[in-house]
Protein backbone atom coordinates (compact mmCIF):
# COMPACT_ATOMS: atom_id res chain seq x y z
CA UNK A 1 0.00 0.00 0.00
CA UNK A 2 1.27 3.73 -0.43
CA UNK A 3 0.36 7.08 0.67
CA UNK A 4 0.95 9.84 -1.67
CA UNK A 5 1.72 13.43 0.11
CA UNK A 6 0.96 17.11 -1.20
CA UNK A 7 3.23 19.40 0.81
CA UNK A 8 3.28 22.68 1.16
CA UNK A 9 5.98 25.58 -0.09
CA UNK A 10 9.40 25.15 1.64
CA UNK A 11 9.66 28.42 3.90
CA UNK A 12 13.63 27.57 4.87
CA UNK A 13 16.26 26.53 2.61
CA UNK A 14 16.02 23.05 2.09
CA UNK A 15 19.74 20.90 1.96
CA UNK A 16 20.96 18.26 -0.28
CA UNK A 17 21.06 15.83 2.38
CA UNK A 18 17.13 16.22 3.49
CA UNK A 19 15.98 12.62 3.24
CA UNK A 20 17.38 12.30 7.17
CA UNK A 21 14.22 15.08 7.76
CA UNK A 22 12.08 13.26 6.12
CA UNK A 23 13.71 9.67 7.75
CA UNK A 24 12.74 11.87 10.93
CA UNK A 25 9.18 13.03 9.91
CA UNK A 26 7.99 9.11 8.79
CA UNK A 27 9.45 8.00 12.43
CA UNK A 28 7.49 10.87 14.38
CA UNK A 29 4.53 9.65 12.75
CA UNK A 30 5.09 6.28 13.37
CA UNK A 31 5.76 6.90 16.93
CA UNK A 32 7.58 4.22 19.36
CA UNK A 33 8.82 1.67 16.90
CA UNK A 34 11.43 -1.45 16.51
CA UNK A 35 11.88 -1.18 12.91
CA UNK A 36 14.91 0.59 12.41
CA UNK A 37 16.24 -2.88 13.89
CA UNK A 38 14.88 -5.19 11.23
CA UNK A 39 14.66 -5.48 7.41
CA UNK A 40 13.17 -2.75 6.39
CA UNK A 41 9.36 -3.92 4.55
CA UNK A 42 8.95 -0.28 3.38
CA UNK A 43 10.04 2.49 1.61
CA UNK A 44 9.96 6.65 0.66
CA UNK A 45 10.85 8.55 -2.10
CA UNK A 46 12.59 11.58 -2.22
CA UNK A 47 10.99 14.77 -2.65
CA UNK A 48 9.49 15.40 -6.02
CA UNK A 49 8.35 18.82 -8.56
CA UNK A 50 9.88 21.06 -9.71
CA UNK A 51 12.47 22.28 -7.13
CA UNK A 52 14.90 25.17 -7.30
CA UNK A 53 18.43 24.81 -6.54
CA UNK A 54 21.58 26.74 -5.23
CA UNK A 55 25.06 26.35 -3.75
CA UNK A 56 22.86 26.30 -0.58
CA UNK A 57 20.22 24.23 -0.65
CA UNK A 58 17.00 23.62 -2.82
CA UNK A 59 13.79 25.28 -2.87
CA UNK A 60 10.17 24.10 -3.99
CA UNK A 61 8.27 27.33 -4.74
CA UNK A 62 5.29 25.26 -5.62
CA UNK A 63 5.11 22.57 -2.74
CA UNK A 64 6.41 18.89 -3.07
CA UNK A 65 5.02 15.43 -3.65
CA UNK A 66 6.18 12.35 -1.65
CA UNK A 67 5.19 8.82 -1.39
CA UNK A 68 5.81 6.26 1.53
CA UNK A 69 4.82 2.49 1.03
CA UNK A 70 4.88 -0.45 3.02
CA UNK A 71 4.07 -4.38 3.24
CA UNK A 72 2.49 -3.81 6.05
CA UNK A 73 -1.04 -2.07 5.51
CA UNK A 74 -1.33 -1.68 9.59
CA UNK A 75 2.09 0.85 9.68
CA UNK A 76 0.67 3.01 6.63
CA UNK A 77 -2.94 3.30 9.12
CA UNK A 78 -0.55 4.48 11.49
CA UNK A 79 1.13 6.81 9.21
CA UNK A 80 -1.67 8.29 7.98
CA UNK A 81 -2.48 8.79 11.87
CA UNK A 82 0.59 10.62 12.88
CA UNK A 83 0.13 12.63 9.62
CA UNK A 84 -3.16 13.35 11.05
CA UNK A 85 -1.88 14.73 14.69
CA UNK A 86 0.79 16.37 13.15
CA UNK A 87 1.21 17.72 9.77
CA UNK A 88 4.41 18.84 10.12
CA UNK A 89 7.26 17.71 7.91
CA UNK A 90 10.44 20.09 7.70
CA UNK A 91 12.00 23.33 6.71
CA UNK A 92 8.49 24.70 6.97
CA UNK A 93 7.03 22.05 4.67
CA UNK A 94 3.38 20.75 5.89
CA UNK A 95 0.92 17.97 4.68
CA UNK A 96 -2.06 19.32 2.56
CA UNK A 97 -3.17 16.08 1.18
CA UNK A 98 -3.03 12.44 1.94
CA UNK A 99 -3.77 10.02 -0.73
CA UNK A 100 -3.80 6.14 -0.33
CA UNK A 101 -3.54 3.42 -3.29
CA UNK A 102 -3.65 -0.18 -3.06
CA UNK A 103 -0.69 -2.29 -4.52
CA UNK A 104 -1.55 -2.42 -7.63
CA UNK A 105 -0.91 -6.27 -10.05
CA UNK A 106 1.95 -5.94 -11.79
CA UNK A 107 2.73 -8.22 -14.81
CA UNK A 108 6.41 -10.14 -14.81
CA UNK A 109 9.05 -8.06 -16.36
CA UNK A 110 7.79 -4.42 -15.59
CA UNK A 111 9.75 -1.61 -15.44
CA UNK A 112 10.02 0.42 -12.60
CA UNK A 113 11.68 4.37 -12.58
CA UNK A 114 12.95 5.25 -9.43
CA UNK A 115 11.79 7.16 -6.63
CA UNK A 116 15.09 7.35 -4.65
CA UNK A 117 18.49 6.21 -6.05
CA UNK A 118 19.16 2.87 -5.81
CA UNK A 119 21.93 1.58 -3.10
CA UNK A 120 23.83 -1.90 -3.12
CA UNK A 121 26.39 -2.94 -0.14
CA UNK A 122 28.06 -5.74 1.47
CA UNK A 123 30.36 -5.60 3.95
CA UNK A 124 33.65 -7.67 2.91
CA UNK A 125 36.15 -8.41 5.28
CA UNK A 126 34.95 -5.48 7.88
CA UNK A 127 34.57 -3.02 5.08
CA UNK A 128 31.40 -2.01 3.22
CA UNK A 129 31.70 -1.74 -0.31
CA UNK A 130 28.92 0.07 -2.63
CA UNK A 131 27.75 -1.83 -6.28
CA UNK A 132 27.11 0.53 -9.33
CA UNK A 133 24.79 -0.57 -11.88
CA UNK A 134 27.30 -1.35 -14.34
CA UNK A 135 28.90 -4.09 -12.17
CA UNK A 136 28.01 -7.55 -13.70
CA UNK A 137 26.71 -8.52 -10.28
CA UNK A 138 24.95 -5.99 -9.22
CA UNK A 139 21.19 -7.49 -10.53
CA UNK A 140 22.25 -10.94 -8.60
CA UNK A 141 23.03 -8.65 -5.63
CA UNK A 142 19.30 -6.68 -6.10
CA UNK A 143 17.69 -10.01 -6.35
CA UNK A 144 19.37 -11.26 -2.99
CA UNK A 145 18.15 -8.48 -0.98
CA UNK A 146 14.38 -8.79 -2.71
CA UNK A 147 14.60 -12.44 -1.96
CA UNK A 148 16.24 -11.89 1.40
CA UNK A 149 12.76 -9.64 1.96
CA UNK A 150 10.19 -12.07 0.77
CA UNK A 151 11.33 -14.29 2.63
CA UNK A 152 11.05 -12.13 5.81
CA UNK A 153 7.83 -11.68 4.99
CA UNK A 154 6.75 -15.35 5.05
CA UNK A 155 6.42 -14.99 1.07
CA UNK A 156 7.94 -17.30 -1.75
CA UNK A 157 11.30 -16.21 -3.57
CA UNK A 158 11.60 -18.25 -6.34
CA UNK A 159 11.26 -17.34 -9.28
CA UNK A 160 12.27 -13.60 -8.58
CA UNK A 161 14.81 -11.20 -10.29
CA UNK A 162 15.79 -7.66 -10.48
CA UNK A 163 17.98 -6.42 -13.01
CA UNK A 164 19.10 -2.71 -13.84
CA UNK A 165 17.45 -1.50 -17.52
CA UNK A 166 21.13 -0.31 -18.42
CA UNK A 167 20.40 1.09 -21.61
CA UNK A 168 18.23 4.01 -20.21
CA UNK A 169 19.08 7.69 -21.26
CA UNK A 170 20.48 9.11 -18.72
CA UNK A 171 20.92 5.56 -16.25
CA UNK A 172 24.27 7.38 -14.33
CA UNK A 173 25.78 7.36 -10.35
CA UNK A 174 26.41 9.72 -7.66
CA UNK A 175 27.47 9.86 -4.28
CA UNK A 176 24.71 10.78 -1.79
CA UNK A 177 26.09 11.79 1.90
CA UNK A 178 23.61 10.73 4.83
CA UNK A 179 24.66 11.35 8.19
CA UNK A 180 28.29 11.96 7.02
CA UNK A 181 28.49 8.49 5.38
CA UNK A 182 29.41 8.66 1.36
CA UNK A 183 27.11 6.97 -0.28
CA UNK A 184 27.40 5.49 -4.11
CA UNK A 185 24.11 5.20 -5.43
CA UNK A 186 22.47 4.85 -8.59
CA UNK A 187 20.08 6.45 -11.01
CA UNK A 188 18.66 3.94 -13.47
CA UNK A 189 15.57 2.25 -13.92
CA UNK A 190 14.96 -1.72 -13.06
CA UNK A 191 13.09 -4.67 -14.22
CA UNK A 192 11.54 -7.15 -12.02
CA UNK A 193 10.23 -10.58 -13.22
CA UNK A 194 7.83 -12.85 -10.94
CA UNK A 195 4.75 -13.17 -9.88
CA UNK A 196 2.60 -10.46 -8.90
CA UNK A 197 2.30 -10.71 -5.39
CA UNK A 198 6.57 -10.96 -5.64
CA UNK A 199 6.56 -7.04 -7.73
CA UNK A 200 3.68 -5.73 -5.71
CA UNK A 201 5.83 -6.57 -2.63
CA UNK A 202 8.84 -4.45 -4.86
CA UNK A 203 6.47 -1.52 -4.92
CA UNK A 204 6.07 -1.79 -1.98
CA UNK A 205 9.48 -2.03 0.22
CA UNK A 206 12.04 -0.93 -2.73
CA UNK A 207 14.97 -2.27 -4.12
CA UNK A 208 18.45 -2.36 -2.59
CA UNK A 209 19.37 -1.81 0.53
CA UNK A 210 18.53 0.86 3.43
CA UNK A 211 15.02 1.56 1.53
CA UNK A 212 14.49 2.06 5.29
CA UNK A 213 16.61 5.65 5.10
CA UNK A 214 14.97 6.52 1.71
CA UNK A 215 16.75 5.08 -1.14
CA UNK A 216 15.52 2.17 -3.76
CA UNK A 217 11.69 3.51 -3.71
CA UNK A 218 10.12 2.42 -7.14
CA UNK A 219 7.86 5.12 -8.95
Amino acid sequence: MRIYLRLSKNTDSVPFNYPVNLVGALHKWIGRNALHDFLSLYSFSWLQRNERGNQTGLNFPNGALWFISAHDPDLVKKIVGGILDDSDVAFGMRVQEVTLRETPVFESGTRFLLGSPALIKRTIEDRQRHYLFTEPEADALLTETLQRKLARAGLPTEGVSVRFDRKAPGARTKVSVYRGIQNKVNYCPVIIEGTPEQIGFAWDVGIGNSTGIGFGSLQ
